[in-house]
């Protein structure tokens, strides 16, 4: 019976839940009431919109950037459980071509939860005729097994948007 012992210890396990903090002190609402087309944001995975309260964007979890989008308004930050995390601030904003975005990481920089990944001008991302609601999505949902979402109002870097179960290997 090869490999029986190491297969019952896995039954034994607890199932690991991995909390993702909020990137953004904002209210979630569903993707679902994107405006517009959201198809595009409901093909990348499972997630939540986050409509923000102000422009500081920072780490959801210990991890590294893993892409960065050279106009500044998405980013993607991945865990050592390899969740990979996409913020995608304001709805059409690369348009805007970087305009209203600061940007401090770079691509493959190792980053704490709560450490300031972008800052976002969303006045004038308002002013500029863009919705600041921001899309958080788990790309790879397909290496996920449950996601529980997080509702209201929510502080960045302090409260879980997210529990992810990842499917066990």
């Amino acid at each position: 019976m090869k490999g029986g012992r190491k297969n019952m210890f896995k039954m034994f396990l607890k199932e690991k839940w991995i909390d993702i903090f909020s990137p953004v002190n904002g209210e979630i609402i569903s993707l679902e009431k994107l405006e517009g087309d959201n198809s595009a944001f409901n093909d990348m995975g499972k997630g939540i919109g986050i409509i923000p309260s102000d422009g500081k964007i920072v780490a959801p979890f210990d991890g590294e950037i893993a892409s960065i989008y050279k106009r500044n308004h998405c980013i993607i930050v991945r865990n050592e459980d390899d969740i990979e995390l996409i913020i995608h601030i304001g709805l059409d904003t690369n348009k805007l071509n970087g305009e209203g975005f600061v940007r401090h990481v770079e691509l493959m920089d190792k980053v704490k939860k709560g450490d300031l990944l972008i800052e976002a001008d969303i006045d004038k991302i308002k002013e500029k005729g863009f919705s600041i609601v921001t899309p958080v999505i788990v790309s790879h949902s397909n290496r996920i097994e449950e996601i529980e979402m997080s509702d209201g109002f929510l502080k960045r870097g302090e409260d879980v948007i997210m529990k992810v179960k990842m499917k066990k290997k």
